[in-house]
């Protein structure tokens, strides 16, 4: 068995030992309770150290010391809790990419189905022989002294047809403890058989089978989701190798090769175009549904679509690594950040079982003690008859077992968890956790970031203001060597604008220096220049706000700032980011850049007021003119200008304390504090953005500030989903078990009322979430 696993070593940290972990694919194990039987199973294997199991996909991945356990102790561990393991991948395999789930299962046709519906046939035939064709049944033997019918031989039958894999899974729950609702029907099929009652127990295994079936169907198609996403990627690549075009899986292909994409493919790994023009459907990773132009020197995404034309494509990341790969991973580990409810449910569950169970055993055992022949009761007007006897008490206390599985209960929030944040990457929005799902569907107040969020982000120098006695082209020149050696997106634009205006050579920048929030120094020509914003050189002791520059002997009036205040103003009311250039005594000129507003900006934070989010604030590091233009003109509550990056933390902070909690919408780096302070961060246009992926909480893979609704609205939908599943399910076990000792609720009512339709109940209404979409908001 070894020879078909795949697992890969991981060095730990004594040095002296070494770890493997192997990744295996168990499709039964499909609920909670199903996990826990299994992990229960692995924990007495001495030497496995970790076991990660995931019922939503279907797979256990499992990390072990294999000088002391093998591949085949720990399938043999999750054989003996009853599962069977069909498919084994190695969990460090860059192949594989982390893209493991159960395969799709033939339900309706599986063994344990075709046994069901066996059962189900001998259990109609024997109620038609008992309580309809009563001539046709003839006592056909004797067991114990009991007289044995035709319709009771029928039963047996079914009992052992539909029973038996209910049995064999209730014998593995007793060998691992786990008190689940295997053991229960189990425990119940056997009792009810043991003492004569075929016909409840025929019905009970055949109604808790079905139930089983619906409830694996229902796990299929949540799990659906999660394949949908995976068979985005694509298999194969065409490859240029020595000359020649050849085709070989995608995951054989290396960084730096060139991949060959025709009209209509699908684009294999994550690349830069080399050659060719076409437009790509990018909506498998963005949410865009409008087609992106990519021409020479653009990214294109693993998955996506070519839509019409040739594309080279130089690879810069293998399949495991691809962007698609790690939406794909994350979204397979956000199940195991459980959300609060989710933990809640696991806690109630763990005192609901066995408290049931009790009631259970007390109620078969104490009536019949206590009243003998049978009692009748008066209240309000209304007689309550309490039979006698073991047989009636026994029954309800059976039923009562029935209910006492929470198995609906349990799985309410996974199952609406999964829903959701696939849903979500499907639309462009990469949820990473349960936990961040929840929370942003609570949030009160929400902090957007201006450049790159509200605005394009695609800067440009819209005006040049030369001082005193310089030129235009002077200011252009010194500003483009200051920030040759800058990142920033000012930086860029200022290039460009001095590139276009084709300057004479600019002066080599020496001592270089980033001043954090302000701006920049170098060395020009034995002289210090600084580009920075106005309270950079408010700081060097020019007084912009009087066109004066204070000295030790007084106020006097500079020639070269005498304009410095109109022109500032005058931008700044415009919306214009307004940059200085200068040394410690002059001023050489402004730069004023422009960023265009988002369309959808407008009607994003109108749409987050219509779903109910309290307040929307824009927090910016620039300056309060270009501030309070994009504000009015996007309608945001509040602005925060002139903000350093620990500035932005302290208004997270501060909008904590007045409003609750709040969701941060940043770039995922430049304002990584604040996104981390905030109870929820997201990231803006992280597609392709490896920092941005790893450091948000939630993120928006395109540049469309128009999903931020949308995510608050299915966040918000999902807690009201959960918050139904919970209390729903809790409310019928309640009823329903209310009702049996008054012997109004039966063991069918139960199973498939309380078991059966519950679950399909709380699935059904998860899967709504995937009805939530975006508005067509976009930029364009």
């Amino acid at each position: 068995m070894s020879d078909d696993v795949t697992s890969s070593e991981q060095s730990i940290d004594d040095g002296d030992r070494r770890e493997v972990s192997v990744r295996l694919t168990v499709p039964e194990m499909d609920c909670p309770s199903c996990a826990q039987k299994v992990d229960k199973s692995l924990q007495r294997v001495d030497g496995i150290s970790e076991a990660m199991l995931q019922p939503t996909t279907g797979t256990a991945t499992v990390r072990y010391d294999p000088e002391r356990v093998s591949d085949e102790d720990v399938i043999a561990a999750i054989e003996g809790a009853g599962y069977e393991v069909v498919n084994r991948g190695g969990a460090d395999d860059e192949s594989t990419g982390g893209m493991d789930i159960a395969p799709p299962s033939d339900v309706w046709t599986s063994p344990r189905a075709l046994k069901t519906w066996m059962g189900a046939v001998f259990v109609a035939v024997g109620l038609l022989v008992e309580f309809v064709l009563t001539g046709l049944d003839p006592t056909i033997a004797t067991l114990l002294d009991y007289p044995l019918s035709l319709a009771d031989g029928l039963f047996l039958v079914a009992i052992a047809t539909s029973g038996y894999p209910v049995v064999r899974s209730g014998y593995y729950s007793a060998r691992n403890l786990s008190l689940d609702i295997d053991l229960l029907m189990g425990t119940a099929i056997i009792a009810a058989t043991g003492i004569g009652y075929f016909v409840e127990a025929a019905t009970l295994a055949v109604l808790f089978s079905i139930a089983e079936l619906l409830e694996d169907y229902s796990m299929d198609r949540a799990r659906d989701s999660l394949r949908e996403l995976m068979e985005l990627s694509p298999d194969e690549a065409t490859v240029r190798r020595e000359g020649e075009e050849v085709t070989v899986p995608a995951e054989d292909v290396s960084v730096g090769e060139t991949v060959i994409v025709r009209p209509g493919d699908k684009i294999p790994l994550d690349g830069t175009v080399t050659d060719g023009e076409s437009a790509v459907d990018e909506s498998p990773i963005t949410g865009e549904s409008v087609p992106i132009d990519k021409s020479t020197g653009d990214e294109v995404y693993a998955g996506t679509i070519n839509e019409g034309g040739y594309l080279e494509v130089e690879v810069t990341s293998t399949a495991g690594e691809s962007t698609l790969s790690q939406i794909i991973e994350l979204v397979q580990g956000a199940q195991e950040k459980k959300t609060e409810k989710e933990q809640f449910v696991d806690r109630f569950a763990g005192y609901y079982t066995p408290a049931v169970v009790v009631l259970a055993i007390l109620t078969a055992a104490v009536p019949p003690l206590l009243i003998g022949d049978g009692v009748t009761l008066g209240v309000a007007g209304f007689s309550l008859v309490l039979p006698g006897g073991w047989q009636a008490w026994f029954i309800r206390g059976l039923t009562l077992l029935v209910i006492a599985c929470p198995c609906a209960f349990v799985i309410s929030t996974p199952v609406s968890v999964v829903s959701g944040i696939t849903s979500a990457a499907k639309n462009g929005v990469l949820i990473k956790g349960g936990n961040h799902l929840e929370a942003m569907g609570e949030v009160d107040a929400v902090a957007l970031d201006k450049t790159g969020t509200l605005t394009k982000g695609e800067l440009t120098v819209a005006d040049v203001v030369p001082l005193g006695q310089y030129e235009e082209t002077d200011v252009l020149r010194y500003a483009a060597a200051l920030e040759q050696r800058s990142e920033h997106p000012i930086a860029e634009a200022i290039l460009t604008r001095a590139d276009e205006a084709d300057l004479d050579a600019r002066p080599t920048p020496t001592a270089f220096e980033s001043l954090t929030g302000k701006g920049i120094r170098a060395d020009l020509d034995d002289e210090t220049y600084y580009a920075g914003k106005p309270a950079l050189f408010e700081d060097l002791g020019f007084d912009l706000s009087q066109s004066r520059r204070a000295t030790d002997g007084g106020v006097v009036t500079e020639p070269s700032t005498e304009n410095a205040h109109d022109a500032l103003s005058e931008l700044e009311q415009d919306g214009k980011t307004v940059v200085f250039v200068g040394t410690e005594s002059e001023l050489v000129g402004l730069v004023a850049i422009a960023d265009e507003v988002r369309p959808a900006s407008r009607r994003a934070v109108e749409r987050l007021h219509e779903l109910g989010v309290e307040h929307v604030v824009m927090l910016t590091g620039d300056n309060a003119g270009t501030a309070r233009a994009i504000a009015e003109e996007v309608g945001v509550d509040e602005y925060r200008a002139e903000l350093l990056p620990e500035e932005k933390v302290d208004a997270i902070e501060a909008l904590q304390r007045e409003y609750g909690s709040v969701a941060m919408v940043g770039d995922g780096i430049n304002d990584a504090p604040a996104l981390a302070t905030a109870d929820v961060g997201i990231a803006m246009g992280a597609a392709g953005t490896d920092t941005a992926l790893e450091t948000a909480d939630i993120a928006l893979m395109g540049d469309d500030i128009g999903k931020l609704p949308y995510l608050y609205a299915l966040s918000h939908e999902a807690n009201g989903v959960i918050r139904q599943n919970i209390w729903s399910s809790l409310g019928v076990k309640a009823l329903l078990a209310l009702g049996v000792p008054l012997g109004v609720v039966s063991v069918a009512l139960a199973v498939v009322v309380g078991d059966m339709g519950m679950s399909l109940g709380v699935t059904g209404n998860a899967m709504r979430l995937s009805r939530v979409q975006p508005e067509q908001v976009t930029d364009s």
